[in-house]
């Protein structure tokens, strides 16, 4: 070999291993980090999806990592054998932005896995479902996110204002419910001149309004008709209840709360009937904007009706120098447990059927280490309320028991029941997704 040929194999040798030595050393630490990720994962319950949650199919990926760089939770994917993988399924909540990123559509967002489904309403792509005319929008659809559901809305008033089917005597559009989804569809119903109702049988803000307090509520920007661009991230809960009561009032939409929906009828000219607790109302389109959670789950043990049972928590400070029995291990009773232990003289205790937190937030799991280890709470590991008793709550520990605390206040934080029968009695179908799109 010639002094120049060799000359030319050394600068070859030295640009190869300054170009492909860095990536190597940093594809290794990602996928170390995804290891330590994985870890921390089975730890705290977040390795098995709740939800809508992200698929990487097999020998498809080609690892650009483009779907961990553009997803705002943090280890949702990682990277392992120089293929993407999701490492925190449960942490996912449906940005979508990690689907559209991969330029070889190797990833997608599926609800519910193979041995554990989700039940959601049957919709199309533009969200109606298979009822004609009824459609379906927000967390109810399986999309909680609030652009995703601001999006939501957006998209299926645009499409219901483009056909403008039916009689002239009835509304255009009748929206049931006032969150995201609802305040986004009411919004553009405004823009797009349409005559539409807005029903809420509470206050505006629907889920989020029952969050406990300061808590923050992930957001990506949107644009409100009427009233601007919204461009944070990240906000607090009362803050985002202010915002919106300010676009509310500033874009004039009107807002019919405190006006719960009983029966949606069909009508022989093609509209709906839509009775509510106040009025009955003819529609061309009904939107349900109505959430997943509307409706408490109950644990349907004795005395489950007394004054002192809650579902919700809205002011902890209202509650001091109270016994308080917790029920739930879920996020929201975490918080709550935690929010009621930071009131003066509160005795608190939560009650949960397992022997361990699953699918709860890291910064939960060492909240409630540290409030467990401060003795603020005492924790319960696999009990199950029997019955509410006026001044007492009795549980049992598995085979043990049964058990009688004193108790002022029983909070009860098990999730919330899909409303089945108000669907089916709609004649909206609903489906058992088991891993799929």
């Amino acid at each position: 070999m010639s002094s120049d040929s060799l000359i030319i194999l050394v600068i070859g040798v030295v640009l190869v291993t300054s170009i492909w030595l860095p990536v190597l050393v940093r594809h290794r630490k990602v996928e170390r980090e995804a290891a330590h990720a994985e870890k921390l994962a089975r730890r705290y319950g977040l390795h098995e999806p709740a939800s809508l949650h992200p698929v990487v199919h097999p020998g498809a990926c080609i690892g650009t990592g483009n779907c961990i760089a553009v997803c705002p939770e943090d280890d949702v994917l990682g990277m392992r054998d120089g293929q993407a993988r999701p490492i925190s399924p449960a942490r996912c909540i449906g940005h979508g932005l990690c689907e559209t990123a991969c330029p070889v559509e190797a990833i997608q967002l599926v609800f519910g896995t193979e041995k554990r489904g989700v039940d959601i309403p049957r919709i199309r792509q533009n969200f109606e479902t298979n009822v004609p005319g009824i459609y379906v929008v927000g967390e109810l659809g399986g999309m909680g996110l609030i652009r995703n559901a601001f999006e939501q809305g957006r998209q299926c008033i645009e499409g219901i204002a483009k056909e403008r089917k039916g009689p002239g005597d009835a509304l255009d559009v009748l929206i049931v419910g006032c969150g995201p989804a609802g305040l986004s569809a009411s919004l553009n119903c405004r823009h797009h001149k349409l005559r539409f109702k807005t029903l809420e049988k509470e206050d505006i803000g629907g889920t989020v309004r029952y969050y406990p307090r300061k808590k923050l509520v992930m957001t990506s920007p949107v644009r409100v008709p009427g009233y601007g661009k919204l461009g944070f991230r990240e906000i607090l809960k009362e803050e985002l209840m202010e915002l919106w009561a300010d676009i509310v009032a500033k874009t004039g939409v009107t807002v019919n709360t405190r006006e719960s929906v009983d029966r949606v009828t069909a009508t022989a000219d093609g509209c709906f009937e839509v009775s509510s607790n106040k009025a009955t109302y003819k529609t061309k389109r009904v939107v349900l904007a109505i959430g997943r959670r509307g409706v408490p789950r109950k644990l349907n043990v004795p005395g489950e009706e007394h004054p002192k049972v809650i579902y919700s928590l809205l002011e902890p400070e209202v509650y001091q120098r109270d016994r308080i029995f917790v029920v739930g291990g879920g996020d929201s009773a975490i918080e709550a447990a935690l929010a009621l232990a930071d009131q003066p003289n509160n005795q608190v205790m939560v009650s949960y059927r397992k022997d361990a937190f699953s699918r709860i937030k890291p910064g939960n799991h060492e909240r409630i280490e540290d409030a467990v280890a401060r003795r603020r709470v005492e924790i319960l590991w696999s009990t199950n309320v029997k019955e509410i008793k006026p001044k007492s709550v009795v549980y049992t520990n598995g085979r043990d028991g049964p058990f009688e605390v004193e108790n002022d206040v029983v909070a009860i934080f098990v999730g919330g029941e899909l409303p089945t029968k108000f669907l089916r009695d709609c004649g909206i179908a609903i489906d058992t997704k088991f891993g799929t799109p």
